[in-house]
Order: structure tokens, then C-alpha cells, then sequence
């Protein structure tokens, strides 16, 4: 079944699309989710109530739309607003403006000889934060500017935090390979 498919058989209520989009999804949303929570029980709360909600408000998606991505959205956000419930996170405008052009901004040497686990074991030694910006800006593919939307900061906040984040990181993978 195609993606328009799926969409018009969800706007439908139909359970067979809407698994076969649970099916198709679930790990997708749980791992986005996951990333942000760093929490097992949370990630799967998210990913269930991502789907409850994505069901429950399909009119809203435009047929032309990316379900996957839209969905996804639905848990980042989720996820987010999880974390400020708990308030371990809070977003303080940024006073010093870190300036960096956008190669730099998008080059991150690693070395070949590090697993994808001790990256992302180096990732998760960041302040909140910082990991959270990186992580939607490296692996999910957000811009600055999209992910000053989702947490309802400045592009410029944002743009502080990766370049900060993006200075431990490297810092914690050179300790990491023992330069």
C-alpha cells in the first residue's frame, strides 16, 4: 500500500492502515523519541501516544504531506514537552553570539575508528541541552530554525547551543580516542 494509500485509509478510521502505519513507523518515532528521553518506558509512552494523537488529528495532514515526518514531529514534540514538564531543561536566551559560517557549522570530523556507539555513548555525556539540539539537527535532519520552533526559543539560542554542543562533543570523542 502506498503512503496516499495509508493516509486516506487512516482518514477512513480504517484498523488495517493504521497498523499497517503502526507497523511501518513505530521504530522511526520510538528511536526519535528515544534520543531525546534517553528512557526506555518514556520512548514507548511517546510512541503510543504519538500514534493516538496522529490518528486521532489525520484530517489535519494534507494528502501530498509525509506521514512519517509528520508523525515523527508529533513524538519530537511529545518528547520535548516531556522534558519541560519535568523541567530539566529550560532555554535561556544566549547573550554571547558564537558565530560560525555554515561549513563549519555542518563539518564534524570522527574518526573512523569509533564505533556509532561510542559516538552516540559521547552524545549522551552532554548537558541536555546541547544533546538535544545536536540530536535534532545531526541525526534527524532539523534546522536551526526549526528546531528554535519546536522549543519556542531564538534561531540565534539555538544556534549557540550546537556550536556548544557541538565543542563538547568533539572534546568528549577526543577523550574518548585518547588524543
Amino acid at each position: 500500500m502506498q503512503e496516499l494509500d495509508l493516509i486516506l485509509g487512516c482518514k477512513r478510521n480504517d484498523y488495517k492502515a493504521q497498523m499497517q502505519v503502526y507497523e511501518l513507523y513505530k521504530d522511526v518515532l520510538y528511536n526519535a523519541s528515544w534520543r531525546i528521553l534517553k528512557n526506555d518506558h518514556d520512548a514507548q509512552d511517546v510512541v503510543h501516544d504519538a500514534f493516538i494523537r496522529g490518528f486521532k488529528n489525520i484530517d489535519q495532514l494534507k494528502d501530498t504531506m509525509n506521514l512519517k515526518a509528520w508523525l515523527k514531529r508529533i513524538a519530537i514534540n511529545r518528547s520535548l514537552d516531556i522534558l519541560k514538564k519535568r523541567k530539566r531543561i529550560q532555554w535561556v536566551e544566549e547573550v554571547h553570539d558564537i558565530s560560525m559560517n555554515d561549513s563549519e557549522a555542518n563539518s564534524m570530523e570522527i574518526n573512523n575508528s569509533m564505533s556509532i556507539t561510542d559516538v552516540m555513548s559521547c552524545m549522551n555525556q552532554l548537558k541536555e541541552k546541547y544533546r538535544i539540539v545536536i540530536v535534532l539537527y545531526l541525526i534527524d535532519g532539523y534546522g536551526h530554525k526549526e528546531i528554535a520552533e519546536l522549543l519556542n526559543t531564538k534561531e540565534s539560542t539555538i544556534r549557540n547551543q550546537y556550536a556548544r554542543g557541538k565543542k563538547q562533543l568533539q572534546e568528549l570523542i577526543k577523550v574518548k580516542l585518547g588524543a
